[in-house]
Parts: structure tokens; C-alpha cells; sequence
């Protein structure tokens, strides 16, 4: 971090997300979006004009020889994230990354071991857990709002078209990486008890991409959790924790901004709203920039066996649907 401490955050790829990040980073005081880097340097210069960036790179290499960086956020298409954060490991930086973290839990497992190894902080950048929502819902629930909670229902779902990165194996398409994960984590967030059953099913592109999937869970503390994603249609987006006194309703379980509780009979009780936002990702720089000024490997709020577990999920539901990626290949059976 420099003299203000400021912590100078690296971002490598230059799409949407990482527009978000550099919208978000400026927003804040504690943080700067410091470079980017993309594979070409005009690229790289039109999006460090756009948004203020002091430097610009043309290669992913030249960022992580940066001295200055003191964070590298990996915001390519979850397909490289691998590769690129391995490099980015290994040139001893630490890394915050995109979901879905990985392309498989095997990949996960190795990126893991190869920080633990080199001592270096990692990070997914899930922004849901990273939320203030998140501790709302948790003191909600603990405080018996509504009674002891039994039954989860959530849904997202965005009409994608053909993009590229949902239909294209080789990207790692599909819903459940991209949409999926974040129904995972909403579970997981506010119930990690052990799932002893876990069934699905999909609804397949040409490629062989899951376009809409339904999950069920159940837990081993008798919690039943219905949960669908989908990249071809429009989703009311809302996640429901039902218990035998009332229940929370979450407006967006991708970027919560209301939560409503009712009570027995379905009686309104009132509406609680999360704090103003700049984008809603600026909670995971925070966290990774306390993490960090603190001497830690990994963030409270999403730590990297948590990471672990759900990439496992997903490998196993992919395996029941035979959605395959090329990079499954060597470790699928």
C-alpha cells in the first residue's frame, strides 16, 4: 500500500466486470484502481483513459512486474482464471478472483496449494458474501425472526442469447458457473450444514452448455432447498428463507437490496434496506484490503476452503448433467 495507505489494485482483463471494478475502485477513498492490463495495448490504454487508470499494460506479465500493485484482481473469463492467477502467484502477488474461481475444484485445489505454499493472500471475489445483507440475514435469523427456518427457494435468471461465454465449452459456459454458484452460496452463507443429498437437473444448449438447471439440496440439519439459474430467461431474481414463524424475502439474491420480513399468515412486518452502494462490489476490496493490512491469507468473509466446497458442487452436478469442459479432461472420472 503507499503512504495514504491506499491499497493499488492490478486488474487484468478489460471487459465489463473490469469496467465495474475500476466504476467501483474510484468510488473509494481506501482504494485506487492503480493498472490494467490487457493482451493488447490499445486495449489497454482506451480503458485506462475511460476510467482514470494511471497505468495501462499490454500484457499480463508487465502488471504483475509491477511494484506498486498491490492486489491483482483476476476479471477474465473464469476459463483463464487458472493461468492467470497461477502467474500472478507465482510473480508473488496476491490475488482477488472472479467467480466462478475456477473452471473445476481440481484447478481450485491447486491455485490454493500453490498460495498456501508461496504465503501469498487469495481471494474469490463472490460480491454476495461480501455484503452487508449478509449479516443482516444471519442476525435475522439467529434473533428467531422467523422461528426456526426450514425451506430455501432462490432463483436467477438472465436472457444471455448465444454469448459466447455461455455457450462455448472451452469458456466454461453455462448457467451454473455463472449464475448457479451464486444460488450455491446463498445457501451456503446462512446454512452451511452438510448437504446429504444433492439432485439436479438441466436443460442442455447445442453445445452442450447447461442453459437452466434446477438444484435440491437437503441438509443435515432437515433444511430443503429448492434453487434454479438460468442464462435464457428472465428471473424475478428473489430468494425466500422460510421458517416456522414467518419468512425473509431477499429482493436479488445477486445484489441484495431489500429484505422484507413477514410473519405467521404471511403478515408484512417491515422492509429493512441495505446501506447505499457504489456497485455493490466495493464490500470485497474492502474486505481483502482489511485482510491484508492484517496479515491473512484469506478473507473472513469468504475463505477459501468455503471456495473449495462449493467448486466440488459444481463439479458433481456437471458430472450428472455431462456439462464438460476441455480443461475436466485429465481429472473428470
Amino acid at each position: 500500500m503507499d503512504d495514504n495507505n491506499i491499497m493499488r489494485v492490478g486488474v487484468v482483463g478489460a471487459g465489463w466486470i473490469a469496467e465495474k471494478a475500476a466504476i467501483t475502485l474510484n468510488g473509494l477513498g481506501t482504494c485506487r484502481c492503480y493498472a490494467i492490463a490487457s493482451r493488447t495495448m490499445e486495449k489497454a490504454e482506451a480503458f485506462a483513459k475511460k476510467w482514470g487508470v494511471p497505468k495501462a499494460y499490454g500484457s499480463y506479465a508487465e502488471l504483475y512486474a509491477d511494484p506498486d500493485v498491490d492486489l491483482v484482481y483476476v476479471a477474465t473469463p473464469h476459463s483463464h482464471h487458472y493461468e492467470v492467477t497461477r502467474d500472478a502467484l507465482m510473480a508473488g502477488k496476491p490475488c482477488l478472483v472472479e467467480k466462478a474461481f475456477m473452471a473445476n475444484h481440481a484447478q481450485s485445489e491447486a491455485i490454493v496449494k500453490l498460495a498456501k505454499e508461496r504465503g501469498l493472500f487469495l481471494a474469490e471475489a463472490i460480491w454476495t458474501r461480501y455484503q452487508p445483507a449478509v449479516s443482516i440475514i444471519r442476525e435475522l435469523i439467529d434473533n428467531g425472526r422467523i422461528g426456526t427456518p426450514r425451506l430455501v427457494t432462490a432463483t436467477l435468471g438472465y436472457s444471455m442469447g448465444n454469448k459466447p461465454r455461455i455457450m462455448r465449452p472451452d469458456l466454461c459456459g453455462g448457467a451454473l458457473l455463472d449464475l448457479g454458484v451464486y444460488a450455491l452460496n446463498f445457501v451456503r452463507m446462512f446454512f452451511p450444514a452438510d448437504i446429504i443429498s444433492m439432485e439436479g437437473q438441466c436443460v442442455k444448449s447445442d453445445t452442450g452448455m447447461d442453459l437452466t438447471n434446477a438444484i435440491t439440496l437437503i441438509l443435515a440439519d432437515g433444511m430443503l432447498c429448492n434453487l434454479q439459474s438460468s442464462a435464457a430467461c428472465v428471473g424475478d431474481n428473489i430468494g425466500v428463507i422460510a421458517g416456522t414463524d414467518g419468512n425473509l424475502i431477499i429482493d436479488n439474491i445477486n445484489n441484495p437490496h431489500k429484505i422484507t420480513v413477514n410473519t405467521h399468515d404471511r403478515e408484512f412486518v417491515e422492509d429493512i434496506y441495505v446501506p447505499k452502494q457504489i456497485t455493490g462490489y466495493e464490500y470485497q476490496f474492502l474486505a481483502c484490503r482489511k485482510a491484508l493490512a492484517e496479515g491473512l491469507l484469506e478473507p473472513r468473509e469468504m475463505p477459501l476452503q468455503e471456495t473449495l466446497y462449493v467448486m466440488q458442487l459444481m463439479d458433481d452436478l456437471r458430472k450428472k448433467w455431462d456439462v464438460r469442459y476441455p480443461m475436466d479432461d485429465e481429472e473428470w472420472q
